[in-house]
């Protein structure tokens, strides 16, 4: 009899702890970034080296409790950093003094990371709220590389002053870009489950037309569109490519780092193609036989890797120099090909939302900036129309 307690005794401590560890917290990304090696031309006119940087990020999911990544990783130099604080931010790059905080890195606020190398700052107490815009203010020390890594597509305006900045001291911009430099993500605790959405995506989901500094691409719409409960992390690159060419690594060499290496992500959503059919002359059914087998490597590794998996349709773009005979033919094709595709969870038809119904090789004019990108009205179409689709 009691050999029979002390089992069940043991089961009970032994289920108890399994239901503790599954319900322990868990990091969710409410923001993130794809990182890029950073061009001549993409870097600030004067050295990153004893300046303060202040950056603008729109987060998606709130918190309490955060950490923010720093990344190195295309760098061949190391970056000194002094220190960094986040708080809330007023206008332009001015900031609510009484809302900083300042992040360690295993206990001290200084940290020099390596080339070629990502830091995680310390566990902060934060209140984060949804959807809210965040400031962050690093200040460099003396070395800082030649080509920092960065994200050149910010669509925020990014603030430069020299010498060290504290929560306190007036912002006095010396230069403004619209980049991001060092940072790459920031995942904050979740007690329950929740659902994040990684893109992958190029100028389109980067977005190219939409307004800078009013975070109106068809992720933040989408984002919104779900009230801030679900995260939505952007990882699309301005000139991206699926599998050569195009701007930054192709889309097959990044998947695992930029979509799969978020943490708590439930749901990618693939949707790039079309600097692939542009830019890829003139063997048109080769591209479309090779991004059929890209995708479907990238759909798999996503599967196998316990996520749904969506994928958009690839959208008009006559009037780009994109276009021609050619191009259009394997836009159709590749376009058929993702409708029928049924290892998937779905399809985002971003072909059939956008196009004109009287002219269906070409954008509705209310929604073309240029032929081939999105207008702010259609970035906030799309964003609804992507979280209807993804539940």
């Amino acid at each position: 009899m009691r050999k029979t307690f002390l089992c069940l005794a043991l089961s009970a401590l032994a289920l108890g702890s399994a239901w503790a560890q599954s319900n322990e917290p868990s990091w969710t990304g409410t923001w993130a970034t794809a990182v890029e090696w950073t061009g001549p031309n993409d870097m600030p006119k004067a050295s990153l080296s004893n300046r303060a940087l202040r950056e603008i990020i729109h987060v998606s999911i709130g918190g309490d409790v955060l950490r923010m990544q720093l990344s190195n990783i295309h760098s061949k130099e190391p970056v000194e950093i002094k220190s960094v604080f986040i708080a809330n931010p007023l206008d332009s790059c001015d900031i609510e003094a009484k809302s900083a905080k300042y992040l360690t890195f295993n206990g001290k606020k200084s940290v020099t990371i390596a080339p070629g190398e990502s830091v995680y700052c310390d566990v902060l107490k934060f209140k984060l709220t949804p959807l809210q815009r965040l400031a962050v203010t690093i200040n460099y020390g003396n070395t800082t590389p030649v080509n920092a890594s960065s994200h050149r597509g910010s669509r925020t305006t990014s603030y430069l002053m020299q010498g060290e900045v504290k929560p306190k001291t007036k912002f006095v911009p010396q230069e403004k870009c619209d980049h991001w430099y060092n940072i790459s993500c920031i995942d904050v605790q979740t007690a329950e489950p929740t659902t994040c959405v990684a893109v992958l995506g190029n100028s389109i989901t980067d977005g190219r037309g939409s307004t800078t500094n009013m975070q109106n691409r068809w992720t933040d719409a989408m984002a919104e569109a779900y009230g801030g409960k679900v995260a939505v992390l952007n990882l699309g690159i301005g000139g991206n490519a699926v599998m050569r060419g195009g701007l930054s690594e192709p889309g097959v060499v990044r998947f695992d780092r930029d979509i799969l290496g978020q943490q708590g992500v439930t749901d990618v959503i693939i949707f790039e193609g079309v600097n692939d059919i542009g830019g890829w002359k003139p063997n048109h059914a080769e591209v479309v036989r090779n991004l059929q087998k890209a995708y479907t490597e990238l759909i798999q590794k996503a599967k196998a890797a316990g996520k749904k998996v969506y994928i958009g349709t690839i959208a008009p773009y006559y009037g780009n120099g994109y276009y021609n005979h050619f191009s259009e033919a394997a836009r159709l094709t590749i376009n058929d090909w993702i409708r029928a595709n049924k290892e998937v969870d779905g399809i985002i038809d971003f072909d059939e939302l956008l196009r004109d119904p009287a002219k269906p090789n070409a954008l509705l004019p209310k929604y073309s900036s240029d032929g081939l990108h999105g207008t702010p009205a259609a970035y906030e179409a799309m964003g609804k129309f992507a979280a209807e689709k993804v539940k």
